[in-house]
């Protein structure tokens, strides 16, 4: 670890701890050629399983690549888009994956991304669960007002 005031490469670690519920470490360091002080953060990276079989590290940038076309044209910011990646990534991170299949990551943006505009919702779950026909988008719009009406107590 550089120093990132006096550029040193040697830092020594003074006190470390669990941060984020034990899903990252926070160090305390030192720098012996300064003798200032700055802290880090490790965080586990999170994978990805492609179908291929192969494996590349999780970008958010790539998961809301897909989303930000769904919302072309849409009133959805690059800033909503960012909350959005952060979900998701978080999501992810919640349940617990070190290696995730590229499956779930369509699967945990859907939720939020259904909360932030319907319209783009339907455009991403329209190539992401493979529509084939104007019946998929009807049931899905059906699907969509069912759960959007209030429920009623008698």
């Amino acid at each position: 670890m550089h120093c990132p005031f006096c550029k040193s490469e040697d830092t020594r670690v003074l006190d470390s701890r669990v941060a984020d519920d034990g899903g990252s470490i926070r160090r305390r360091r030192v720098c012996p050629s300064c003798e200032r002080r700055f802290s880090t953060v490790e965080q586990m990276q999170l994978m990805v399983a492609k179908r291929s079989g192969a494996t590349e590290p999780f970008t958010r940038e790539k998961a809301v690549a897909g989303v930000r076309k769904a919302c072309k044209g849409r009133p959805v910011s690059e800033d909503d888009l960012a909350r959005l990646g952060q979900a998701v990534e978080d999501t992810l991170r919640a349940e617990g994956w070190a290696e995730v299949p590229a499956h779930e990551i369509g699967l945990a943006i859907l939720g939020p991304l259904r909360e932030l505009d319907p319209v783009a919702y339907l455009r991403f779950s329209s190539v992401y669960k493979n529509f084939a026909s104007a019946d998929d988008f009807e049931a899905e719009i059906a699907l969509m007002r069912l759960e959007r009406e209030p429920e009623t107590t008698g």
